[in-house]
């Protein structure tokens, strides 16, 4: 992991870009952190829009959790951002696109297409990611997965012993695939699920919370589209991780 600056934000917070391999990434650290008081650790999901037109909204959560003591990190997703073009995804998209402008169902076929490879893709960079970070004298546990592509949380959330909580966004396509590792996850869950997203299945979305295995779960379902989530919402997040990271 090479860090390539170290700005301190207007708050006190550390924000370090950094480069894993090829694999662009951000660091933000509470002025409260070091190797003798290492922070916990929220780890920042995205959906693959790239890091430079999600970065306002990653760098506001980073600087809530910074604020309760918790350092934050995310990485670049593949095909996103300044990382090199993936051709399958790129048609994965298309095909999406193509059908809901037709308003045509979306199959299985093109959800599988679009997710199953980012999945597949991402969660060993995300776990190479947890160990760089988990090396930093200033960087402790526990560790928490917030938001992004509700297949990667889901995925991570069964391979990955470190993470001990996810609070998960439904408001992505899920493969049935995904749904049935869901039964395998036991970690406890918040689950956001605005209930009248236009662009996601909200039996879907029930479906994958009936099928979580985790004995604590919880689901807050919001009236409003994709982007309507209240600010509320997000104090509820925020509770959540408290109860898991202090």
């Amino acid at each position: 992991m090479h860090f390539t600056s170290e700005p301190r934000l207007d708050d006190g917070v550390l924000e370090r870009p950094f480069a894993l391999g090829e694999i662009p990434g951000l660091l933000w650290t509470p002025a409260s952190s070091s190797a003798s008081a290492p922070a916990p650790l929220v780890l920042l999901g995205h959906p693959p829009l790239g890091l430079p037109r999600m970065y306002p909204r990653l760098a506001a959560r980073a600087r809530h959790a910074a604020a309760e003591g918790f350092a934050s990190a995310t990485i670049e997703l593949p095909g996103s951002g300044e990382r090199p073009r993936w051709a399958a995804a790129d048609q994965a998209r298309a095909d999406l696109r193509r059908a809901m402008e037709a308003g045509e169902p979306v199959g299985d076929e093109i959800i599988d297409a679009l997710i199953l490879p980012l999945v597949e893709k991402s969660v060993p960079e995300w776990r190479a990611a947890l160990d760089a970070l988990l090396a930093l004298p200033e960087i402790g546990g526990p560790v928490v997965y917030s938001g992004g592509v509700i297949s990667i949380g889901v995925r991570l959330a069964v391979v990955e012993p470190r993470i001990v909580a996810a609070s998960l966004f439904a408001g992505s396509f899920i493969p049935r695939a995904i749904l049935e590792e869901a039964r395998q996850v036991t970690i406890p869950l918040h689950v956001l699920l605005q209930w009248d997203d236009e662009g996601n299945d909200r039996q879907a979305a029930l479906d994958l919370f009936d099928a979580f295995g985790s004995k604590e779960k919880t689901l807050h379902a919001n009236m409003g589209g994709h982007t309507g989530v209240p600010q509320f919402a997000g104090e509820d997040a925020a509770r959540f991780f408290a109860r898991h990271l202090k």
